[in-house]
């Protein structure tokens, strides 16, 4: 009986421990296979180690891939390594095709190749700050509402990022990295500093200006996000008359060159064509 009792005793935890190795291997096995972004980063590392920038360059690249959405210290390589492969396609597109016969148009598509990535990455950087530009006031408006419910700026900021996950996703990532930084530790100011670097927005600059002034002389937060919420409305409307006052001015050229030749035909060619048959048998 004894026996049978440690024979029952020793089973469950020999197939606890054939389970457990057995979980082990599996996630030894996933964790052995790459993921995308590490191959990539592996096929384009010989590829950055080729471009030889300043710190400067480095830190200003570093910049603006944060301000794209891209923080991962590995999309610095990945982007370098982009730039010289770009420009190594340029270089041997032309070699291939022409040889040595036209430098202009080799150093000239070399450059091209080399500039793509970085005029990819500025454009992106422009749409994701337009994408915050039009979220702000959206988000200012719901922090006001927190904030005069009774709760603090931190609290506040952090209930808006989850409220505008679908609505203003990027806006909604930005406010929670200001809330991670504040529960780290940092000083308010700092991770509100933090947040008007990472964005590069005007708006978010003057926001943050605004919250700092107001931590500094402890006055009415909500009553200050409100006249700022007001004025950003104020400026997304101007922008609008704006654009809407320059279309005009766009338009010159395509009514110069697609509109203007055809009302020139419907209008003088029935005259033309009126003045070859009358002088047409003159000339005979």
């Amino acid at each position: 009986m004894v026996a049978a009792f440690g024979a029952a005793a020793v089973s469950p935890s020999s197939v606890l421990g054939s389970r457990l190795r057995e979980i082990g291997w599996q996630r030894t096995t996933t964790q052995r296979k790459p993921a995308i972004r590490e191959r990539m980063q592996q096929a384009l590392d010989p590829l950055s180690r080729a471009l030889p920038l300043s710190p400067t360059d480095v830190s200003q690249t570093r910049a603006w891939l944060i301000q794209a959405g891209y923080r991962s210290p590995q999309h610095v390589t990945i982007y370098r390594g982009l730039r010289v492969l770009f420009a190594a396609i340029g270089f041997l597109s032309v070699f291939l095709s022409t040889g040595f016969s036209s430098p202009l148009l080799l150093v000239g598509l070399t450059a091209f190749g080399f500039f793509i990535p970085r005029f990819l990455l500025k454009k992106k950087v422009q749409e994701r700050q337009r994408r915050l530009r039009l979220g702000l006031p959206d988000g200012l408006d719901l922090t006001v509402i927190c904030v005069e419910a009774g709760l603090s700026l931190d609290q506040a900021l952090m209930r808006v990022g989850d409220d505008l996950q679908h609505a203003h996703p990027e806006l909604s990532a930005e406010f929670h990295l200001f809330d991670l930084e504040t529960r780290a530790g940092k000083p308010r100011v700092e991770a509100l500093r933090n947040l008007a670097e990472r964005t590069g927005v005007d708006d978010i600059r003057s926001l943050v200006g605004t919250l700092i002034q107001t931590d500094r002389f402890g006055t009415s937060v909500a009553q200050a996000l409100r006249v700022h919420s007001d004025s950003l409305r104020t400026e997304r409307r101007q922008r609008a008359e704006e654009q809407a006052a320059k279309t005009t001015v766009k338009m010159i050229i395509p009514l110069v060159l697609f509109v203007m030749p055809s009302l020139i035909f419907v209008t003088v060619g029935p005259a033309v064509i009126q003045l070859l048959h009358i002088f047409a048998p003159a000339k005979r």
